[in-house]
């Protein structure tokens, strides 16, 4: 698994707030880590903020699945890897990988998100700009040589996409 093909979606340097009474990150500071990336992630194909905010529409989270691997400590640093897994009409399945800079991979969280007409509430179509920009990515990441360690609970036309 070459994370390094991947792109890069969030960086930090782990501060010392980030740690639990155990010394070590706390796990409300991967989904901080992880949302970032999601956000980063989502900038890749044109389904950022700017989006959000100028289309009226939006994206929910429906389900996710997170493997702590490594312990996380204050100085470490961190980089988060995004890869696309797969899409439907509306829904989204990606998988992001959190490396230490020493090489370890310390989580991954893979997760299924929804497009959203903020007016209704609903669920509703990805705009096919969005869609061709995930789809190139999704072709590039099919082609790495590599299968993501899914969960295999989760994806595109399980329960949980709707």
């Amino acid at each position: 698994m070459n994370l390094s093909d991947l792109p890069v979606t969030a960086q930090a340097v782990i501060p010392t707030e980030y740690l639990d009474f155990l010394d070590h990150m706390n796990v409300m500071w991967y989904t901080h880590l992880f949302d970032l990336a999601t956000w980063g992630f989502y900038d890749l194909f044109g389904f950022g903020e700017d989006y959000h905010r100028r289309s009226g529409c939006g994206s929910f989270a429906l389900e996710s699945h997170v493997r702590h691997l490594a312990e996380v400590r204050a100085g470490d640093g961190v980089k988060v890897y995004s890869r696309a897994l797969a899409r439907s009409e509306k829904v989204l399945h990606a998988m992001h990988f959190m490396a230490k800079t020493d090489g370890a991979l310390a989580a991954t969280l893979e997760y299924v998100g929804v497009h959203i007409d903020m007016g209704t509430r609903r669920s509703s179509p990805l705009p096919p700009e969005v869609a061709a920009g995930y789809d190139r990515l999704l072709a590039g990441h099919a082609a790495l040589g590599w299968e993501p360690p899914v969960c295999g609970a989760m994806g595109v036309g399980k329960k949980s996409a709707g």
